[in-house]
């Protein structure tokens, strides 16, 4: 059996990352997949992205990576750009779309949002044909196939469902989720790159970290939307939500 942990949504929160990466490590886990969204909100983001390309075997881009590594002229992606370095930039423009792969049986198809967009939100509770479309291919993807199992980050919420035979999961949010204050990630057990029919097994695993330092580093910083990052932080209530 192969075991490789997916992580997601790292948004530059490096206390939160090096507590996920300590805890895949005490596993013995030495296959870690990223689904995007290593940058942009938290404040080292420059840190985030040098773990991640010394952990992961395979990286897929996010909207936060897109964004900041793209021409917009809002402030705070001109912050975090310049934090990040253009050999850094280079490297979040390189990023590619999916990771797809068989395993014991399956075909797993990972992405940041969706397969046709790092951009298209899907929830848990949005509508049945919005999550089934989730495991369809689309031009962005490698195979043009349907995926048997699909899994992407993105919403910051961590989740599971069958839907129609198919198993669709979030692996949730390492330095931002929005469920509850621990980051999240998912280890995926089951024979790779094998197409004959096997045990595979999905386990969400929350890792608590020290909020209050990643809190310290963020006023530190002096970066953007800070009281709106710290808030999500402590409370995992998004910044859109209105008390």
């Amino acid at each position: 059996m192969d075991t490789i942990a997916i992580i997601s949504d790292i948004h530059g929160n490096v206390t939160a990352l090096q507590a996920v990466l300590a805890d895949i490590q005490e596993r013995k886990v030495s296959r870690i997949l990223c689904l995007g969204d290593i940058v942009g909100k938290g404040p080292n983001s420059d840190l985030a992205v040098d773990l991640i390309r010394e952990h992961c075997e395979e990286v897929v881009t996010g909207n936060w990576d897109e964004f900041v590594a793209g021409t917009s002229g809002l402030e705070v992606v001109k912050w975090h750009s310049a934090v990040l370095g253009q050999n850094r930039l280079d490297y979040l423009k390189s990023l590619p779309f999916s990771i797809e792969f068989w395993m014991s049986g399956k075909f797993v198809r990972l992405f940041h949002a969706s397969p046709r967009s790092v951009n298209e939100r899907v929830q848990p509770w949005d509508a049945y044909e919005q999550r089934l479309s989730l495991f369809q291919s689309s031009e962005l993807c490698q195979a043009d196939l349907p995926a048997d199992v699909a899994g992407y980050g993105d919403i910051h919420n961590a989740y599971l469902q069958h839907l129609e035979g198919r198993t669709l999961f979030n692996v949730g949010s390492v330095g931002n989720p929005l469920d509850l204050t621990q980051a999240s990630y998912v280890l995926l057990e089951g024979n790779y790159g094998n197409r004959s029919l096997g045990r595979l097994n999905i386990q969400f695993v929350r890792v608590p970290y020290n909020i209050e330092l990643a809190v310290q580093q963020a006023v530190e910083s002096e970066m953007p939307d800070l009281e709106l990052y710290i808030r999500e932080l402590r409370t995992a209530k998004y910044r859109g939500i209105k008390d």
